[in-house]
């Protein structure tokens, strides 16, 4: 090729794809899985790589399908293909064409170890609450990443009054780690720590193995072991775990799901408060009706004195009346016996008639000496006993226990102090005697 020839994006990919296909031709190459997809295509994608570099690989759906072992992050492979570049994205890969199992991923042996040892050290033994909802939640992540846009927009539509700090620090690469243990010992540090920040969430999303690699630094494990602030760890997707999500105080499998656990959700609490203040309202109600119903039922039980004496004064006219009728009758019966008597006179001999009559009369005088006072002291009793009861309800007794009776000067008894009028000379009648008093002042009951 000429030096001053000039060629096209797509003519530089595709003489590097020949390039590559013709020099290289089918080669062996050995690896550790990483950010193995399978789209609907039906072909797998992923990461072929070790310690210093990493490589694109692409296993075609005709292909795919006999593969010996299901294709896992971090397994050790050994791969057969051909080396070749992607024409439209300028991407190198390896085509691959057949797949063999080469033992663990180095990465996933060195996680299982460092595993082993923290928690054999207790690192993994921390399980304190973090309080719900926190009043001032340290968020530590890129500040650029979706992690802290998928936990604000959670945070705002479950409980818009958080309050949310976020400490942006590097989550991927070489100084990802010492940066979070940077902040973390900021965080902590005398003077730093206030009671207002209260609760510490770590996260990141999603990707491969070597990509979270940064939160299974030892170091930072064990950093959030000693933290001082109760810290939650969510980092990648639900099937991702790191040592930092061991270490922490709970793990949340995604950023999203991190924010919902912190947080309650307004719309839930405020339809709760609603059923409670209809609850209440109701029991309220209830309660006011019942009162009202046992004030009525009290006014119906509660009669005025009035009603007592005018019933006993009632009570006493029957017993007068009965009385006098049972006088008149007996006087009756004494009447018809006497008219009895005299007719027997006018039948008989006069002088035996007489002489029985003297007879009859001596012995009617004799029983009604007897039957009179026996008589007299029987109504006698029961006029007593009424006129106590009569006493007992009539007014003059009420006078008796120190109560008076106020009347004007036209007789009118007065029942209300606004009848009355400064000045105005009224009588007060007494159990004994009288009195006659002027009105100094006058006062009403609201």
């Amino acid at each position: 090729m000429a030096n001053d020839t000039t060629l096209t994006v797509s003519e530089l990919n595709r003489r590097a794809r020949l390039l590559l296909e013709r020099d290289f031709g089918e080669i062996w190459v050995e690896g550790e899985l990483s950010g193995v997809a399978r789209p609907a295509s039906g072909h797998v994608y992923f990461t072929l790589k070790d310690e210093r570099a990493q490589l694109r690989c692409a296993l075609f759906r005709n292909r795919a399908r006999f593969a010996a072992t299901p294709l896992r992050d971090g397994d050790r492979v050994r791969l057969r293909g051909k080396v070749s570049v992607f024409e439209p994205r300028g991407d190198y890969q390896l085509i691959v064409e057949a797949v063999q199992p080469a033992g663990a991923g180095d990465l996933l042996a060195a996680f299982e170890q460092l595993k082993q040892k923290l928690q054999a050290e207790g690192v993994f033994a921390n399980a304190r609450p973090l309080p719900y909802p926190p009043r001032h939640l340290v968020v530590m992540t890129s500040s650029t990443g979706a992690a802290i846009r998928d936990v604000m927009a959670v945070l705002s539509a479950r409980w818009p009054i958080s309050r949310v700090s976020v400490l942006p620090v590097p989550v991927q690469g070489q100084d990802a780690a010492p940066a979070m243990i940077r902040a973390l010992a900021i965080l902590n540090r005398d003077g730093r720590f206030t009671p207002e920040r209260d609760a510490l969430l770590i996260t990141r999303g999603g990707g491969s193995l070597e990509d979270l690699w940064a939160f299974n630094d030892e170091h930072l494990a064990r950093a959030i072991f000693h933290s001082r602030l109760p810290v939650m760890s969510a980092v990648g997707h639900e099937t991702d775990v790191t040592l930092a999500d061991f270490a922490a105080d709970c793990r949340a499998p995604t950023p999203s799901a991190a924010a919902e656990q912190l947080v309650p959700d307004a719309r839930d609490l405020r339809q709760r408060l609603d059923t409670m203040l209809s609850r209440l309202t109701r029991a309220q109600q209830g309660r006011l009706n019942q009162t009202a119903q046992r004030l009525d039922h009290l006014r119906t039980r509660l009669r005025h004195p009035g009603e007592r004496l005018a019933q006993q004064q009632h009570h006493l006219a029957q017993l007068s009346l009965r009385l006098k009728r049972a006088m008149t009758s007996q006087l009756n019966v004494e009447r018809q016996r006497e008219r009895h008597a005299r007719q027997r006179l006018y039948v008989f001999d006069p002088q035996q008639q007489v002489q029985f009559a003297r007879q009859r009369l001596a012995q009617a005088e004799s029983r009604l000496h007897w039957a009179m006072p026996r008589r007299l002291d029987t109504c006698q009793t029961r006029l007593s006993s009424l006129s106590r009861e009569l006493q007992a309800v009539s007014p003059l007794a009420v006078l008796g226990r120190g109560y008076s009776i106020l009347q004007d000067q036209q007789g009118h008894v007065i029942r209300r102090a606004e009848d009355t009028q400064p000045g105005q000379g009224l009588s007060a009648r007494l159990g004994d005697g009288r009195l006659e008093v002027e009105v100094k002042q006058r006062f009403t009951t609201s």
